[in-house]
């Protein structure tokens, strides 16, 4: 097949024919078994179409052509087919395509936390906005980056593959009560303990000066 006809072939598909966010859904429910969790986008190679008018803004609001996409159902079915890939970009996939969609943040965010157990059993669980479940862990490790122009910090937990959560602030304020000194390589650090691991969140010294 030469580069014309693979391109032509692209632009056929059914994402780049979707004339609204409820064609493109009509897809993904049958790539994603929707209500069954996540799709194996993992495991999926398929074609790259192009890139699509959808992005997901930092309080985690999808929009479609510049328009709110208000059902969450849709949402939640987009959501199970999202991936992160090595190049930083995040798309849609199906078995069949692939499309490229903007990310202002996070793709996701952290709504709700539990915290269950003390001190080096503790557990922290949360809820992302679109339903997923993930206990903070080896497996879904929580980071903590400076926020620009604030001199706070923002919190992210990974959900799977590259995407992560970002920490609600309601959350992120819960979380930080749940913080503790901890000494990590010789430094003491503010952090806090998820199943079995410790995340440090900022150097304790650095802490004290922020409070005072």
């Amino acid at each position: 097949m030469t580069p014309a006809n693979r391109h032509s072939s692209a632009e056929e598909g059914i994402f780049a024919k979707a004339a609204d966010a409820g064609a493109l859904s009509a897809l993904i429910a049958r790539a994603a078994r929707a209500g069954k969790g996540a799709a194996p986008v993992e495991r999926w190679n398929p074609t790259f179409c192009g890139d699509l008018d959808m992005e997901i803004k930092a309080d985690g609001t999808w929009f479609y052509l510049g328009t709110p996409i208000g059902r969450m159902p849709l949402v939640q079915l987009f959501s199970s087919v999202l991936r992160k890939d090595e190049d930083g970009k995040t798309y849609l996939v199906t078995p069949v395509e692939k499309v490229g969609i903007r990310v202002e943040d996070a793709p996701f965010v952290a709504v709700e936390m539990v915290a269950t157990g003390k001190g080096e059993n503790q557990r922290l669980t949360f809820r992302t906005n679109v339903g997923d479940v993930v206990e903070a862990g080896s497996d879904h490790p929580i980071r903590f980056v400076d926020e620009d122009g604030t001199g706070g910090m923002k919190p992210y937990v990974l959900v799977r593959g590259r995407l992560e959560a970002l920490v609600a602030r309601p959350v992120m304020y819960e979380l930080a009560a749940l913080g503790e000194e901890v000494e990590i390589d010789g430094r003491v650090m503010f952090a806090v303990r998820s199943g079995g691991m410790v995340f440090p969140i900022m150097p304790a010294e650095k802490l004290k000066a922020l409070s005072e």
